[in-house]
Order: structure tokens, then C-alpha cells, then sequence
């Protein structure tokens, strides 16, 4: 068995110091996404409920396994040789943006637990999608050691992202 070359630093390949890294893009960007999938689900039919969830569960998954086929391919045509680990690292790395859509649709699912009609149900999963961007993003702020003001900034450029879908929400609400 002849050794492999060294592989060739790519856009996703972390220097060992900091393999305890961890990225919140992809929590920032799939809470957008849930947000953004409330928001344009619209009329559902018969069980609207479990509809929102499956919805919101599914376009996690899409768009985790784009994003994941997007880094891979991009990397093949890097010239990076691929292997099992390297799947299994960039599946990792992207689970983010299928793990943000899990409270939003689990706020949708205990909506009728808590006494909440539909649209209510709606707008708390609306509002847990919206919180997880605002704290997914502060939180990446204050792991790399932002200053303070970097910190409030980042907390309210998402907000005011969040509040955008809200808005657009409340705006095509019949």
C-alpha cells in the first residue's frame, strides 16, 4: 500500500488549534431559514400542525444535505481526495442548520399542549426561530471575544433581521 500525498489545505480544513472550535453559522442560518419557512407556509390543509412540523423538519434537512453536498463537491474540485471522515466531519460541521429548525417545529408541536389556537401556535414558533438566530449569533460573538459593542451589534443586526420576518409575517397575515 502506497501512502497518500498530504492533503491540500481547503476552505474547510481547521488548524489544530482550533479543532474545539465551534461555528454558529449554520444555527444563525437555519433559525433564519425556520423563520422564513413560518412565515411562507401559509394555508396548510386539514392538520396544519403537523404540517408546519414536517415542513420545517424537512427543509432543515434539504438544506443541511445541500449545504453539506456543496462544501464536498466544492472540496473534490479542490483537488481535495474525500474519504468516510471527511463526510462525517462536513455532516457534522453542518448539523447546525438542521438542529435550528428542531425548536421551532417542537413550539409548533406543544402549541396545542399550552392552550394555543393555531395562529398563536404560529407565531411562538415564529418567536423561538427568531430567539435562536438573535442568541445562536450573540453567542458566536461573545466565543470569539467581540468587544461588548461587537457583541450588542451582532444581537441586534439579527434582531432586526428576525423582526424583518415578523414583519413580513404580520404584513401577509389575512
Amino acid at each position: 500500500m502506497t501512502p497518500r500525498a498530504p492533503r491540500k489545505p481547503g476552505p474547510r480544513t481547521r488548524p489544530p488549534t482550533e479543532a474545539a472550535r465551534v461555528d454558529y453559522t449554520g444555527a444563525v442560518y437555519g433559525s433564519l431559514l425556520a423563520a422564513s419557512v413560518i412565515v411562507g407556509a401559509g394555508t396548510l390543509g386539514a392538520f396544519p400542525r403537523l404540517e408546519l412540523v414536517l415542513l420545517l423538519l424537512c427543509t432543515g434537512a434539504v438544506f443541511w444535505a445541500a449545504h453539506v453536498f456543496s462544501h464536498l463537491f466544492g472540496d473534490r474540485m479542490a483537488d481535495r481526495s474525500m474519504d468516510l471522515e471527511e463526510v462525517r466531519r462536513v455532516c457534522a460541521d453542518e448539523r447546525p442548520i438542521l438542529d435550528a429548525a428542531l425548536p421551532p417545529a417542537l413550539a409548533v408541536a406543544v402549541g396545542p399542549l399550552l392552550g394555543l389556537g393555531l395562529q398563536a401556535t404560529v407565531w411562538l414558533a415564529l418567536a423561538v426561530a427568531v430567539a435562536g438566530q438573535v442568541g445562536w449569533a450573540t453567542a458566536a460573538a461573545v466565543r470569539v471575544g467581540a468587544p461588548r459593542r461587537l457583541v450588542v451589534a451582532v444581537g441586534v443586526i439579527n434582531l432586526l433581521l428576525g423582526l424583518i420576518i415578523v414583519a413580513a409575517k404580520a404584513a401577509l397575515q389575512h
